[in-house]
Formats: C-alpha cells, structure tokens, sequence
C-alpha cells in the first residue's frame, strides 16, 4: 500500500497548496464567495460537475448498482437531470441577478424580507449537506489508513476547512477542477473498465445476475419518482448549487457549461451502477450494497491504481463538502447573521469582508466537523436536508422566477407551511417515508397560491427592478462595471 498511500498524500498536500494559492486572490468579497464571477465555460463545468457528484453519487451509486443493477443509476441520473434542466431553463437569468444567495433573490422578487426565514431553511440544507459528506470521510480513511471514524472525519474535514477558509471559492474552484479530472480518471477510465473485465464482461454478468438487474426500470417507479422530486427539483434550487452559477463568466457560459456538466453526470451514473452491477458478480454475499465500491477498489486493483480510485473517491466527497460548507457559511453570514443585527452592507471594507467571511466558514466548518462526528445516520441527515429544501424553498423560488402574481406574504406562508409540515410528517411517517416530501409541497404550494392571490400585487417599481435585473442591468455590487459577458 506504500505507492497507494503516497498518491494520497500528495494529493491532499495538492489540495492545501491551492488554498493556499487561493488565499493570494481572494481579496474582495466577490472573488472569495463566487470567485470574482469570472469561471469560463471549461472550469464552470468542470466545478459544477465536482460539486454535484460526491460521495453519495460514487460510493452511493455503486451501492445502488450493487443492489438494483443498471436501474441503481436512477438517484445520480435524477441528479444530472435537474442540472439540465436548471442550465437550459433558469441559470442564465440566475446568472445575471449578481446576488450571493437564494434569500437575496427572493427578497429582491418579492421586495420583502423573506431572506431570514428562508435563510434558516437553506442553512439547515447546507449544514447537513455538508455534515453527510464528512460522514463519508470515515469510510474512504478506514480503507486507506484503517483510521478510527473519529480521526478519519477530523483529518478529511480538518483539510477540507483549511483550503476553503484561505482561499474561499478561489480555492474550492482550483481544488473542484482537479478532482473533476481526478474522479474522471480514476471512476470512468480506470475502475469501470476494469471491474467490467474483471466480472468477466456483460455476457457473464447477465449469466450471472437476475434479469432484474439489467431492467432499466427495475428499481421501481415509485422510488424514481421520488428521486426526480427530491433530486431533480433540489438541483434547481440549492444554495449550493446556485452559488456555483453565480462564478459564471456570463450567462452563456452558465447555461451551456451546466448543459455539459449535466451530460457529464448522466454518464457518471450509469458508470457507477455498472461498476455496482460487476460488483455483485464478483462479491455476492457482501453485508452492505455500500461496501461494493471499497470491496472492488481494494480487492480487484492493482497498485498505484487503487490509490488514484480511492483519491477518485475522497475528490467526490470533498469537492460536495467544500461547495456546502462555503454554501452555509454564505448564508450564514449574509442572510442570518447580518440581517438579524440590521447591518447588511452593500459596500464597505473589501478586506473586513473577506475577513468575516472567512471566519465563518471557518466557525460554520467546527461545527459541521463535530456533527458529523455525534451523527451516524447519513441517509436520514441526507433525507431531513433535501426534504426541508424541497418542501420549503422549492414552491416560492420557482414561483418567483415563473409568476408575476406572488406576493412575499405568499412566499413566507409557503417557506412556513411548506417546512413545519414536511418536519410535523416526518415525526410522524418516519424520515425515511415518501409522504413527507409529497404532502409537504403540496401544502407549500396552495400556501402560496391561496395567499398571494389574496394579498395585494407586488409593487410595480419592486417588479421593474427585477425585471432590470433579470436582463442584466446594473447591481449594487458593480454600479459603474461592464456586465459580465465583456470581462
């Protein structure tokens, strides 16, 4: 293991040497929460792939795979799905708002103060989002240094706070480029192909396996479903993911670069389900489908090799830590913290700003590293997480981005309802149920609906500066700065 430890190490010291480099550019608040809004087409799909594939995506997809054949490819297809969908139809004019976070967008459609309330729900999704990826950090460290699961989730989330503190999304985007060509490598070129040999090709396998395993619907249409309203829709509305958009050059770079990092997961995820599919051949009595990616990677592959799928592995799970940690902090700070004190400052200090937002990813990175370490359950963290966003958030984003009509009294009533329903349905269904997501959305949306339409219109100025906006106009942030798309 002397080679497979080494490329790990150095890829971690990689990791710390480009907070480090990031640390150097970052000297303005927008350079260090959305990297200057200056990504180009080749690194805005290459980041935007890194975030949204993590390790529930890798570890997780093959686990599927293991379980449920080529249909396991459902969860991370819903996933590319509704990054699809979200470049084609939403990111260019999310693109052109020059806001730092979803609260800031929906006070600035509906011209209200719904920032802190749905602040609240966003924070909790990124919190947990962020914990369920350092939970992960356990089991790559107990394969690789056969670490405790206390040590190995203080060492990934130690280094993980370290580079996005320094550096902030200067760093992650660095760092999220080379683990998209690390988990490229590592996942699409060298462990399919070689654990599709190894199982003796796709005429063995289907020798092997239940038939079921290759229906391409086998996992269950109520399952998919499930994946689509939580996975697909989360995608769209993400803090996470649309802070991702707001590094876009211009909006279409953040339109066709999301369109082909989209297409990138697509293609992941089948690759993940074959892998999983192999998997079984090879280890059929395996006591958790989510022990098949470690099983194959340590049992089936050469030296040198295993160590570069493994940092494959830890490349998915930090660059969705990184990218929900820096998400969480962002919120934190901008639509908790400084709207509770009344001081939201639209100019100021460039340095004081860097300054506080880097102390509170680092505040926000202590407290993700010790719930992590108290949590056990990654799936149920994961499940309260997207069920909160979606249940919550998902009807007064897309309201607003769709509707004139909707009022800010319909957004906080659909935030409100939407939430305490999916958290008074998952007491009583269980968190792991389907019922609360669905009900939860339904309340959410005839809350906004029945009270919009009985509160008066937003105000026509409120509208006309979204509407500015929207088409690219001058922001608060940049007053007198060409757009974009001429940088």
């Amino acid at each position: 293991m002397a080679v497979d430890y080494t490329v790990i190490v150095v890829y971690l010291a990689g990791m710390l040497a480009m907070g480090w480099w990031g640390m150097r550019r970052a000297r303005s608040k927008s350079e260090f929460l959305v990297a200057g809004r200056r990504l180009g087409p080749a690194m805005y799909s290459g980041t935007m792939a890194a975030i949204v594939l993590g390790g529930a995506s890798t570890i997780g997809g093959v686990g599927l795979g293991y379980r449920y054949g080529l249909s396991g490819a459902w969860m991370v297809f819903t996933i590319g799905l509704g990054l699809l969908a979200l470049s084609v139809f939403f990111s260019a004019r999310i693109a052109r708002l020059k806001v730092y976070t979803v609260s800031e967008m929906l006070d600035l459609r509906y011209g209200g103060r719904a920032g802190v309330i749905s602040g609240v729900v966003m924070w909790a999704y990124t919190l947990m989002l962020a914990v369920t990826s350092t939970i992960a950090y356990a089991t790559i460290f107990d394969v690789l240094f056969d670490l405790n699961r206390t040590v190995a989730i203080l060492l990934g989330g130690s280094i993980v706070v370290a580079y996005s503190t320094l550096g902030g999304m200067w760093s992650i985007t660095l760092t999220d480029m080379v683990q998209f060509v690390v988990k490229t490598i590592g996942v699409l070129l060298l462990l399919l192909p070689i654990a599709v040999v190894k199982a003796g090709g796709f005429s063995e396998m289907r020798a092997k396996l239940p038939t079921s395993y290759f229906d391409p619907l086998g996992i269950g249409g109520e399952t998919i479903f499930t994946y689509v309203l939580i996975y697909t829709f989360g995608m769209l509305i993400g803090q996470d993911i649309w802070q991702r958009v707001f590094t876009a050059r211009s909006d279409r770079t953040a339109r066709w670069g999301g369109t082909v990092a989209g297409t990138y997961c697509l293609a992941y995820a089948v690759a993940g389900a074959v892998i999983g599919t192999a998997a079984k051949v090879l280890y059929p009595g395996l006591g958790s489908p989510d022990d098949a990616f470690a099983t194959i990677v340590k049992d089936e592959l050469p030296v040198g090799v295993r160590g570069l799928v493994l940092a494959a592995a830890l490349a998915a799970v930090m660059s969705t830590s990184s990218g929900a940690l820096i998400a969480c902090a962002t919120v934190a700070n901008n639509d908790i913290w400084s709207r509770l004190r009344g001081a939201v400052r639209r100019d100021g200090d460039a340095h004081d700003e860097v300054t506080g937002n880097r102390a509170f990813i680092l505040i926000m990175g202590v407290a993700v590293i010790g719930t992590a370490i108290a949590l056990n359950n990654v799936v149920e963290a994961l499940t309260v997480a997207y069920n909160l966003l979606v249940g919550g958030l998902l009807v007064p984003i897309l309201g607003g981005l769709l509707w004139k009509r909707g009022t800010v009294q319909g957004a906080l009533a659909s935030v409100i309802v939407g939430g305490l329903a999916v958290i008074g349905l998952m007491a009583g269904y269980g968190i792991l149920a389907d019922e609360p997501v669905y009900y939860g959305l339904s309340a959410s949306l005839v809350a906004y609906l029945a009270v919009s339409l009985a509160t008066r219109p937003t105000d026509e100025t409120v509208l006309a500066t979204w509407r500015e906006r929207l088409a690219g106009g001058p922001s608060p942030e940049l007053p007198s700065e060409p757009a974009p798309a001429h940088q």
